[in-house]
């Protein structure tokens, strides 16, 4: 067993245990963050995951992300408990609810916010939800940015007495979300009843991880517990044991095979793209979001 410098990840001859990392975001918004790390930049298209959450807040405290900027991804936001009102350049104003998805595409270029319901704002309140940034593929990446909501009653979930499996993009044991992606990629919210068995002989063509929001699950000769992401290593086996009460994130897709690059917010397989594009935002370029008019300043280059 090798332990990185940092204590980020375990590396079980072929599997990886990555732990999640508290960032603060906005001055005062605790995240865990889980991808990337300078071992695991890229798992299939994904390039980014933050828990966020479950977040407490008080009356008149609230959980507010500024105008930012995107380019060459998609945001994959899955919201678990709470509620969050989506602001974007393209005119969009949308509340998300738990079971919610929302699918924003930035192509060559979009702004959003992400704040505190109006009806939030004095009330005790909790917010627990997931993000993920998917790399659009290197053809895509200076599309027409486009975002899509998907409510909680047209995400599919298959449930029995041991487990509930939710498919919240792609397609996993027979069940296909109707989030539209832009590549080959699968995401699944886990839930086990009981000690379950999980068979994951069907994604087997694609890098898959398994993030833990509760419990523990066992791969081979590999355990992972609550805040980690287990990067299955498919010569152990196709088969994922999840411990009573485990909550897991099952996802993964098509590898990437042009290196993306990340700086801040944006991501591109081009350098001079987010020079470009950092630049348009430092000059007041970017289009704003709708009742926005504070951009979030761009941190200081460190070459």
């Amino acid at each position: 067993m090798k332990l990185n410098k940092k204590m980020y990840f375990v590396n079980m001859g072929g599997s990886m245990i990555i732990d999640s990392r508290k960032i603060l975001l906005g001055g005062s918004f605790e995240v865990s963050r889980v991808l990337p790390i300078k071992s695991k930049r890229q798992l299939g298209p994904f390039v980014f995951l933050d828990h966020m959450g479950p977040h407490h807040s008080a009356a008149g405290q609230n959980v507010d992300v500024g105008a930012h900027p995107h380019i060459g991804l998609s945001t994959l936001t899955y919201l678990l408990e709470g509620r969050s009102v989506h602001r974007d350049s393209l005119g969009t104003k949308m509340t998300i609810e738990p079971g919610d998805v929302n699918w924003m595409t930035a192509g060559h270029g979009v702004s959003h916010s992400e704040r505190t319901h109006v009806d939030d704002l004095n009330s005790e309140k909790v917010f627990h939800g997931l993000q993920f940034w998917v790399a659009l593929p290197d053809a895509l990446e200076d599309c027409e940015p486009h975002f899509a909501n998907y409510k909680k009653s047209t995400i599919p979930s298959l449930e029995n007495s041991k487990m509930k499996i939710t498919t919240v993009a792609g397609e996993f044991i027979g069940i296909k979300s109707p989030v539209i992606t832009s590549s080959p990629l699968v995401l699944a919210h886990v839930i086990a009843k009981e000690t379950s068995v999980l068979e994951l002989s069907s994604l087997k063509d694609f890098e898959i991880g398994v993030y833990i929001l509760a419990g523990e699950v066992i791969h081979g000769d590999s355990k992972a517990r609550s805040g980690q992401l287990l990067v299955i290593d498919f010569s152990k086996g196709h088969q994922l044991k999840l411990q009573s009460g485990c909550q897991a994130i099952v996802f993964g897709g098509e590898k990437l095979y042009t290196e993306k690059h990340i700086w801040w917010n944006f991501v591109s397989s081009s350098k001079e793209k987010i020079s470009e594009a950092e630049n348009r935002w430092r000059s007041g370029l970017f289009p704003m979001p709708i009742e926005e008019t504070e951009p979030l300043p761009a941190p200081v280059r460190v070459n």
